[in-house]
């Protein structure tokens, strides 16, 4: 984190009549929010990086098109825009995963050293409304989409194992062809059938459409839940919020959108070795829960375990063919590509938890209970399977976030083009959709 604002400061001291650097917050443990903006443009585009901690490829994106705005005026002068870059959103979070962020890039060592605070604790997302955010950090992410008015806001995530793919609140046409060239041209997979989405329209491949906040059952709410978050926040305002997926492990799997050869035998497995797994680490957690009373830090690693151990047999249930209450039958269909993603899913649900469970271990100082042995032998044979069940494989960091900043600079590029300037009620209207209610769904 302090490499990234340092290397900030110093692309201002470059360009000061270009580039600016401004606190907009300050986070929970009292790091600061930094905001780079680039260009003296009217309109606004924002980037937000680093929105999950466990997600750290937004920082060298952010960086990037930094440098790529400050070398074309096209994207700055010409456009009447000015780039407004948040190098973290959760600093505080990301510190934590500093553990595998120098290396070596393997899937065990990143799962020993995962961090990612529980779903109330995630600075994006606003489970009870704007009114009622209450973490520093997005209510600092709030003020500033208030007074920027973006009409394009992109989101930087990073998926540990899968492929890449993109969220939009707004269609933007064209934008799934471009993805699809900077995809090949890249080596990255196309997550044809993203587990995020499972409930979401499609609008072309690897591009997905977010419904507007609903409730829903505990299924569909599983995915359902990302709407109610700041990327819905400055829609009053007609921008259009893209977040962009890059992967760090790649599978070819995902990609694949043929029909399953036998979706039920496929459902079964998945929903079956997530039930086994959800009794191992529920066996774990019940073996070391009585020693972590005096552990300062223990609330912060017990409330994700909490979240992905509540959420998994409800998940197998819904996967599962033969569930009594025929949940499975209510899926979307599903194609090779959503089999392959139900399946990393899974494994991701059941790795995450081991490796926040060691973290656990680890902060006592001891490990009276023996469950370090068997907390890595099944990382080690979890993170197998990835690897040679999946064929996932390391993509290197700066393909990453050269994928990343093609996306948003195709989403900046179709979002001027159907952007239109704000109406006299101070909205901006957004093409054709600007007289059709956005809750039609």
């Amino acid at each position: 984190m302090d490499e990234l604002g340092a290397r900030a400061a110093a692309l201002v001291a470059r360009r000061p009549e270009d580039a600016r650097l401004r606190r907009i917050g300050t986070s929970r443990a009292g790091a600061p929010l930094w905001l780079l903006s680039v260009g003296h443009g009217s309109r606004h585009a924002l980037v937000v990086a680093g929105p999950h901690a466990n997600e750290p490829v937004g920082g060298a994106t952010v960086l990037r098109l930094a440098e790529r705005t400050l070398a074309d005026s096209r994207l700055t002068e010409a456009a009447d825009t000015t780039w407004n870059l948040l190098l973290c959103l959760d600093p505080d979070g990301s510190r934590r995963n500093e553990g595998w962020l120098s290396g070596p890039y393997t899937l065990d060592h990143y799962f020993r050293n995962f961090f990612r605070p529980g779903f109330l604790e995630q600075p994006e997302w606003l489970p009870d409304g704007a009114a009622a955010a209450v973490l520093p950090e997005t209510r600092a992410l709030l003020r500033l989409q208030d007074e920027l008015r973006p009409f394009l806001q992109c989101s930087l995530h990073g998926v540990d194992v899968g492929g890449g793919f993109v969220e939009l609140t707004r269609d933007l046409p064209g934008l799934a062809r471009r993805v699809a060239h900077s995809a090949a041209r890249l080596g990255i997979p196309r997550e044809l059938g993203a587990y995020d989405t499972l409930y979401w329209p499609s609008v072309g491949p690897a591009v997905y459409r977010i419904p507007p906040p609903r409730r829903g059952d505990l299924a569909a709410a599983i995915t359902e839940a990302a709407v109610e978050s700041t990327w819905f926040h400055p829609h009053r305002y007609g921008t259009v919020t893209a977040i962009v997926e890059a992967p760090m492990w790649g599978v070819a799997a995902v990609e694949d959108g043929s029909p399953p050869a036998d979706r039920d035998a496929v459902l079964r497995t998945v929903s079956g070795t997530l039930r086994h797994d959800t009794r191992l680490l529920d066996g774990v957690l019940a073996r070391i829960r009585p020693q972590l009373a005096a552990v300062p830090d223990a609330g912060s690693l017990l409330a994700p375990v909490d979240d992905y151990l509540l959420v998994c047999p409800g998940l197998a249930d819904s996967w599962d063919p033969d569930t009594d209450d025929g949940s499975a039958r209510r899926l979307p269909a599903l194609n090779t590509a959503h089999l392959a993603a139900l399946r990393i899913s899974g494994r991701r649900l059941a790795l995450r938890t081991a490796g926040l469970l060691r973290r656990l271990v680890l902060s006592t100082g001891h490990d009276p209970a023996g469950v370090l042995p068997d907390l890595d032998r099944l990382i080690d044979e979890w993170c197998a399977d990835y690897r040679d069940g999946c064929g996932a494989r390391w993509i290197p960091v700066a393909r990453q976030a050269e994928y990343q900043a093609r996306v948003v600079l195709s989403a900046f590029e179709l979002a001027r083009r159907h952007a239109r300037v704000p109406s006299r009620s101070g909205e901006s209207g957004w093409g054709a959709e600007a007289a059709v209610p956005m809750h039609r769904e």
